[in-house]
């Protein structure tokens, strides 16, 4: 019985931990993904690693999303196939490779006219700093839980001793 909780305490302490480690960031945090912010600004003192999270938070239809590559980013080209828009409000995006992204919103003019566009570069997995205080929530929750079950493995191996 104890060599099980050994064993289900040693999944806990490989797998939690690397869960930990990504990071999600709210495009534009609590301004979301919107006209007329500055989201080069937004990324200058964050760190993106393979395994982050955006979310973009918008109020559909008045904005969407669609990932675009260098050329269409700049000059603000939407995809001829609309299919690609996301578009829930609470869209998530997880960085699955390195190298740049980007990302604009296919409403109106509010890419070309309000820079409702958002370039990022995407390194190797790794840890992330803290992008903001609900990810240290996010973060602490994470480290008691782990806590939690080394305690919880701990009692039960010194119950089933006895």
């Amino acid at each position: 019985m104890a060599s099980n909780l050994l064993l289900v305490l040693a999944i806990c302490t490989i797998v939690l931990p690397s869960i930990a480690l990504a990071a999600e960031y709210i495009v534009g945090d609590t301004n979301g993904w919107t006209i007329d912010f500055n989201y080069q600004a937004w990324t200058n003192d964050k760190v993106f690693h393979v395994g982050d999270r955006l979310v973009f938070q918008y109020t559909p239809p008045n904005h969407n999303v669609f990932k675009v590559n260098g050329s269409s980013f700049k000059d603000c080209i939407i995809p001829s196939s609309n299919g690609d828009a996301l578009t829930t409000g609470n869209d998530v995006v997880t960085l699955a490779t390195p190298g740049k992204k980007w990302y604009i919103c296919g409403v109106a003019k509010h890419c070309a006219e309000h820079g409702q566009k958002l370039v990022i570069d995407v390194i190797e997995e790794g840890p992330a700093p803290a992008p903001s205080a609900a990810h240290e929530v996010v973060s602490s929750s994470i480290r008691v839980f782990i806590a939690v079950m080394v305690a919880v493995a701990a009692i039960m191996m010194q119950w089933n001793m006895h």
